[in-house]
């Protein structure tokens, strides 16, 4: 399947698809509750809105403390936007963590705390309507298999970031640079097609 992101097609189902197929390639045990949840995130992050942006631009303890900080529905929504945050940033942008020197297990620690207690909120309140029911189930499993759903997301964004911009120089440096770091078979392939075939233990490429 081509990855292609036509914006006159359904956004949702787009990365439903892709969660789906990433999920059976990383052998990611997930509900189908919690794979909507994820599909529902990325597509929420192609269009992302203030609270979606502060992962990417605040200290990820400042945002922790103003959460907890925080009480009733803010403290909840807090909770839950810094959990898809480090999520969504850890999957698509773990090298702009390395350089700013932030420890990536750190921010994956505390995008789990932050769905823990999203979760916990939801248990203490009690809902009983079926749509509430079934959330603290979502953030209970984001929180306690947190790394898995990053790897997850990680896959999704190597073959985004292979099926796009075009073979220039830049790009393949780019998906050269990607490639180190995660060891997409996606993007290996992508950079085979272009006469390359990377190998680690400093044999470069070829």
């Amino acid at each position: 399947m081509r990855a292609d992101l036509d914006l006159s097609a359904d956004v949702s189902a787009f990365f439903a698809s892709l969660v789906g197929e990433a999920a059976e390639e990383r052998r990611v045990e997930a509900t189908g509750a919690t794979r909507a949840y994820v599909s529902g995130l990325l597509a929420d992050y192609a269009k992302p809105g203030a609270l979606t942006r502060d992962a990417l631009e605040r200290p990820v303890t400042l945002l922790l403390a103003e959460a907890l900080e925080s009480v009733g529905r803010e403290r909840f929504e807090r909770l839950r936007a810094l959990g898809d945050g480090t999520l969504y940033v850890c999957g698509f942008f773990a090298e702009h963590l390395e350089t700013r020197g932030v420890a990536l297990r750190y921010v994956e620690s505390v995008g789990a705390q932050a769905y823990d207690g999203a979760a916990h909120m939801l248990r203490q309140a009690g809902l009983t309507s079926s749509e509430a029911s079934s959330a603290p189930d979502v953030f209970g499993e984001l929180a306690a298999h947190f790394d898995s759903f990053v790897r997850l997301i990680e896959s999704i964004a190597d073959r985004l970031v292979a099926q796009s911009g075009g073979g220039t120089p830049s790009n393949t440096v780019r998906l050269y640079e990607r490639w180190l770091r995660t060891g997409s078979d996606e993007i290996a392939a992508v950079l085979g097609s272009r006469g390359l075939v990377p190998q680690r233990g400093g044999g470069g490429v070829h």
